[in-house]
């Protein structure tokens, strides 16, 4: 089976509550290293069009093929990783120009990749092919490359990745192939700045473009100051997304193959006062329902990190009741300012608020964004009665907003100046937020019946 390597990057904010009680299970009782597993993967693409020709050298266009090693288990280290490729398979169809850390032997090569990675996280495909199609290679014209792999590692030394599970079909085909330039981040920008955003679409394919679409997004906290005739802007509410300003642009000029165009003036953006972590998005498809040969660079991200500050602030509460009174708690989450701030990459909520209960009392209902969890943050089986619980936040919040999450307590015994805990936290791990400029007000507490100052 092909390992789905963007699902495992996939953060899933959507099953924390599952994933937290699975790793409570597994912490409580560590399996031992025989009963522990590790798989050795090749990450390959499954398909790859190959333009037959493109540019006004009339020249097939090169592609790149990005392969790579990992492994399941970071509890292992995996070592000395042999990609084998085999490329017999593409004969007349497609050429093969092999990297430094590739030793080609006829229609085979051997590719080392000498430290073999866990999947996710530092990740990088470690051999990267060109390749292109083949002179006189026909539209339509396929291939498959195929690959096997081993490395030194895991439970028993040596690791062999599942054999005739891993191939890449080449296909040689006709048409545009739009791709936008690169785009530098911007580090330490000052809100109130502007700046450039580069822009440049080039057909890398073998046919024109009859015109193209280009589509805008940009975040919250960037202003628009270039408009061109040929867009339509609107900015969105924020009701269901993160508010965002939106073009749509035709362009009716024809890119020839190996033709690049720009913008007939800059494309300027500026960053609003509430500005922090702001990105500017830019796709390109072709006009007139053509399709676009390899749309995996038909799309770009600017980003923008300003030197800002947003101060969230916990509340608590303060309720008083007799034994078998049912009381209501309102704890609550509020973004100070001055900046906005959304994960608008994952998609994770922008902070989790933790609420330890107080002694003698019974949580007998909390808000449905609320997970009940044990003491240490793992799974608890009812949604009534959990000694903890952890509320998502949405993932963005805008200045002077609040949200708030009222918890019905009943008073089980009346215990004099019982105290809970409100805590503010990344969606992920216990760090600190990095903007924040105010952690102390990241705390609050709830008390129940406390005892009346003199």
């Amino acid at each position: 089976m092909r390992p789905d390597s963007a699902r495992r990057t996939v953060r899933l904010g959507a099953c924390v509550a599952a994933a937290a009680g699975l790793l409570t299970v597994g912490l409580a009782a560590p399996a031992s290293a025989e009963e522990q597993t590790d798989q050795l993967w090749i990450n390959a693409p499954s398909e790859q069009k190959l333009p037959r020709a493109g540019g006004s050298d009339g020249e097939p266009q090169s592609r790149s093929l990005d392969i790579g090693l990992s492994h399941d288990n970071d509890n292992f280290t995996v070592t000395d990783g042999r990609l084998t490729v085999d490329i017999s398979g593409i004969a007349g169809v497609a050429e093969v120009t092999w990297p430094d850390n590739c030793a080609p032997s006829g229609t085979t090569a051997v590719c080392n990749v000498p430290v073999v990675p866990v999947i996710g996280g530092d990740y990088h495909p470690q051999v990267n092919l060109t390749v292109r199609a083949a002179e006189g290679a026909a539209v339509g014209a396929h291939g498959r490359i195929t690959y096997a792999a081993v490395a030194t590692g895991g439970l028993t030394d040596t690791m062999e990745a599942p054999l005739d599970s891993f191939d890449t079909t080449l296909t040689v085909a006709g048409g545009p192939d739009l791709s936008i330039g690169g785009v530098t981040p911007v580090k330490d920008a000052r809100p109130g700045s502007s700046h450039t955003v580069p822009f440049t679409v080039t057909n890398k394919g073998d046919e024109p473009s009859e015109g193209f679409a280009v589509r805008l997004l940009a975040s919250y906290g960037l202003d628009v100051v270039t408009r061109y005739p040929a867009c339509t802007y609107r900015t969105t509410s924020g009701d269901d997304y993160a508010p965002m300003t939106e073009a749509n642009c035709t362009f009716d000029q024809v890119l020839e193959p190996g033709d690049t165009f720009t913008l007939p003036e800059p494309l300027r953006v500026t960053l609003a006062p509430h500005a922090l972590a702001e990105r500017f998005d830019i796709g390109v498809e072709p006009g007139n329902g053509a399709t676009d040969l390899a749309d995996e660079d038909n799309y770009t991200i600017a980003e923008f990190g300003a030197v800002n500050t947003a101060d969230f602030e916990a509340s608590g509460a303060r309720v008083t009741g007799a034994a078998g009174e049912t009381v209501t708690a309102t704890l609550g989450f509020r973004n100070n300012g001055p900046a906005w701030f959304g994960n608008l990459g994952s998609g994770d909520p922008v902070a989790t608020l933790r609420f330890t209960v107080p002694e003698g009392v019974t949580v007998t209902s909390a808000p449905v964004d609320c997970v009940p969890q044990t003491l240490s943050g793992g799974y608890y089986p009812n949604r009534k009665g959990a000694p903890r619980y952890a509320c998502d936040l949405p993932y963005w919040t805008l200045p002077d907003t609040a949200h708030t999450f009222p918890f019905q307590l009943r008073i089980d015994r009346v215990v004099p100046d019982a105290t809970g805990e409100v805590v503010l936290r990344p969606a992920f791990g216990d760090a600190p937020f990095p903007f924040d400029p105010k952690p102390g007000n990241n705390t609050a507490q709830v008390v129940v019946n406390a005892t009346p100052q003199a």
